[in-house]
C-alpha cells in the first residue's frame, strides 16, 4: 500500500481542526501529522513535519495565512497548500492563489469537497471551489482599486467623510472625492454605503479593517 497523503491542518478553532481531521483521517489514504492554531505556529510545524498537502484558514491571530504561506513557499517552493476560508470575496481568493496556494475552498463546502481537494492537488493539480471559480472568472476583466483607492474606502468604511478622509491621507478634499467617484465606477456601486458593502464581500477591505 502506498504511503498516505500526510496532512497539515491550520486553523484558529479547535473545532475546525477537529472536523477537518475527522474527514481526513477517515480515508484510508490520508492521515493528518500536525495542527497549527495560527500562521506562526504552521511555518514552525511545516519545517518540522514537512507535509504533503497544508489546509490553511486565512484570518487567524499572530501571522496570518496569506503571510504563512509567503513563509512556507520560500523555503518549500514545491510546498502544497490548500486554502480553507469563510471568507468569498474574489480579491481575497486571488491574492493566495497568487502567493501560490494550489486550492482554494469554502468552510462551508469542506464536507462534501475536501477528499477530493487533497488528492487533486497532491496529484500536482489545481482545486478551486466551483462556485469560487465561478466568481473569479466573472472578475478577470474588473479594473483592480489603486492602493491609494483602497485606503480611502478602507476610511470611509472606518466612518470618515471626505474631509476626515482628506485629513488623515494628507490630500485635498477634492482628491477624495475624485478618488472616490472612481471607486463607485470600479465597483460598479451607487453610493458610498454600497461600495463598502461590495468592497467588503470581494474581500478589497479584509486588510484594512
Amino acid at each position: 500500500m502506498e504511503r498516505p497523503i500526510r496532512l497539515m491542518v491550520v486553523d484558529d478553532h479547535p473545532m475546525v481542526r477537529t472536523g477537518i481531521s475527522a474527514i481526513t483521517s477517515a480515508q484510508p489514504d490520508m492521515t493528518v501529522v500536525a495542527e497549527a492554531e495560527d500562521g506562526l505556529e504552521a511555518v514552525e510545524l511545516f519545517t518540522r513535519h514537512q507535509p504533503d498537502v497544508t489546509l490553511m484558514d486565512l484570518q487567524m491571530p499572530r501571522m496570518s495565512g496569506i503571510a504563512a504561506m509567503e513563509r512556507i513557499l520560500k523555503q518549500s517552493p514545491s510546498a502544497r497548500i490548500v486554502v480553507l476560508t469563510t471568507y468569498r470575496g474574489d480579491v481575497q481568493a486571488m491574492q493566495a492563489l497568487k502567493t501560490g496556494a494550489c486550492g482554494y475552498l469554502l468552510k462551508n463546502t469542506v464536507r462534501k469537497e475536501l477528499v477530493a481537494a487533497v488528492r487533486e492537488v497532491h496529484a500536482g493539480r489545481r482545486y478551486i471551489a466551483p462556485e469560487m471559480a465561478r466568481e473569479l472568472s466573472l472578475r478577470l476583466t474588473d479594473e483592480s482599486l489603486s492602493n491609494r483607492e483602497v485606503e480611502v474606502i478602507g476610511e470611509v468604511a472606518a466612518g470618515g467623510s471626505n474631509k476626515q478622509v482628506a485629513d488623515r491621507l494628507g490630500v485635498s478634499e477634492e482628491t477624495v472625492k475624485s478618488h472616490m467617484k472612481s471607486i463607485l465606477g470600479k465597483l460598479g456601486a451607487s453610493d458610498r454605503v454600497q461600495a463598502v458593502v461590495i468592497a467588503m464581500r470581494r474581500g478589497i477591505l479584509n486588510e484594512v479593517l
